[in-house]
């Protein structure tokens, strides 16, 4: 028998680092000739693993992708993962941008053009910028939101990850639940569309609205209990190594995937960070640092830059460029969604001003942000992103960025609409949709504006194999998140 472990496995891993190359603009042709006339595979489509087990091409396979990561990328001067080299790009305005005649904040239509700055926060009513310690109980409410959210979120999108975007509309649309407002059902689907489409095999038995039982174990939820666990034993000063033993002493190394798992395989073999995000790491721009930024937004409500910092040193351990940007964009976003004054498209905003602005994640959320502005329709929305970014991964975080942006803009701030556009835009679903969650439940204020068939089911209970938060509450990770928001 022979054990398939995913995501390591150099030979698998060859043809990710190509796809990577073409994208950061590496002149591969002489890596990818040999590989090919070796007789070397293409990179799975959505697995982790090939099908055919190639143990005969792993040496061939690591030498080449040693030889790629030599390559110099014409990318890096606008896209640095250094955080000198990221705030160097993003030094703030003297001024804030004008207001939008909408109300919103625009977004830069021309690619070149850079993201504008947010402009701090809008003011508290006393005239003064909120602080973590103004109005306990309010932020208090607002983190449960959050975290309801992002369960609610994650749950929504769980059934059909990996599926393509017709399926995911054609599954809702069979049951008149499109626009998605509501969990996935199997029941009154077609037994030759749930045939032709099976929900994702690892979720289908505890997402549906039928057997939905408590919020089940996911890596969206695990990581921010990793991170509010990382602020309490180590404060917001933490390291990066802090996190890299964190992850060793609590977070089960099955439980990773693509990045994270690549970084901790390089951690066991002695490499320490930044060089663990580097090392033989094809997922080092994917959607992993992304889906771990949100308790680094939530303990720092009107911070942005300080959340963006702290989402840095996290995402440091794993990834690269792009991938970095991901966790600093949503981590500012957050922060400024936190503080209860900003609407949706000012924290997004927030998120933009953080991150390089002519990088390919700033230039994919602009674009995201601008067609939902513009388009009515946000199935057309959809389509034309699928259309100018459908060559990425669908775990890659541009993409998912763009769509993450498009969805929130578009539902301008309503909560349902904000899970609902996320999801249905198909790639990485339970992740976009954990994190408009995150926003959306942050905005709503209180759980109790978050529509009851949203939170119900979840039964105020969170499963995860991270130890001593098994069976936890929402309201009780609410506290303790509040805690380290307002910690000094």
């Amino acid at each position: 028998m022979n054990l398939r472990l995913t995501w390591v496995q150099p030979e698998d891993l060859l043809g990710h680092e190509l796809r990577q190359a073409a994208e950061d603009g590496r002149d591969a042709r002489a890596v990818a000739a040999r590989w090919t006339e070796a007789g070397g595979p293409p990179a799975p489509e959505s697995a982790g693993a090939s099908g055919t087990p190639r143990p005969g091409l792993r040496a061939l396979a690591e030498e080449l992708m040693d030889a790629l990561a030599a390559l110099p990328s014409p990318l890096s001067a606008a896209e640095p993962t250094s955080l000198p080299g990221i705030r160097a790009l993003t030094a703030p305005r003297t001024t804030p941008p004008p207001a939008h005649p909408t109300g919103q904040t625009p977004a830069a239509e021309d690619a070149d053009e850079p993201a504008s700055r947010a402009a701090p926060p809008s003011s508290h009513p006393t005239g003064q910028t909120p602080t973590a310690a103004d109005g306990d109980t309010a932020l208090r409410d607002r983190l449960h939101a959050a975290w309801l959210g992002r369960a609610a979120g994650c749950l929504l999108g769980k059934p059909v990850e990996k599926l393509p975007l017709h399926a995911v509309r054609a599954l809702a649309r069979a049951t008149g639940n499109w626009p998605l407002s509501t969990w996935y059902t199997a029941r009154g689907v077609p037994p030759e569309l749930l045939a032709a489409h099976p929900w994702n095999r690892r979720s289908a038995s505890t997402s549906l609205a039928e057997n939905i039982d408590g919020m089940p174990e996911d890596d969206d939820l695990n990581y921010p209990l990793l991170n509010l666990l990382l602020l309490r034993r180590h404060g917001r000063g933490f390291t990066t190594a802090d996190v890299a033993r964190l992850w060793l002493d609590e977070l089960p190394a099955g439980r990773t995937f693509t990045a994270e798992r690549v970084a901790y395989r390089n951690l066991l073999d002695g490499i320490e960070p930044p060089l663990t995000a580097l090392r033989r790491n094809p997922f080092r721009e994917w959607i992993g640092a992304q889906i771990r930024a949100d308790v680094h937004g939530w303990t720092r409500p009107g911070d942005p830059a300080a959340a963006a910092e702290q989402a840095y040193r996290d995402a440091a351990l794993t990834h690269t460029a792009n991938g970095v940007y991901g966790a600093m964009f949503v981590a500012a976003t957050l922060a400024t969604a936190a503080t209860g004054t900003a609407d949706v498209h000012r924290s997004l905003a927030g998120g933009l001003a953080v991150i390089p602005p002519r990088s390919r994640l700033a230039r994919a959320v602009r674009r995201g942000i601008a067609l939902a502005r513009d388009t009515r329709d946000f199935d057309a929305v959809v389509d034309r992103l699928h259309t100018e970014l459908g060559g990425y991964h669908w775990v890659h975080a541009v993409p998912n960025a763009a769509l993450l942006a498009a969805a929130l803009t578009h539902a301008d701030g309503d909560f349902t609409r904000s899970i609902g556009a996320a999801v249905s835009g198909g790639w990485d679903t339970d992740s976009n949709g954990a994190t408009a969650g995150s926003v959306a439940g942050l905005l709503a204020g209180h759980p109790d504006r978050i529509p009851e068939h949203w939170t119900t089911p979840l039964k105020n209970r969170l499963a995860t194999s991270v130890p001593s938060f098994d069976g936890i509450g929402f309201d009780t990770l609410a506290e303790l998140t509040h805690l380290e928001a307002v910690r000094p």
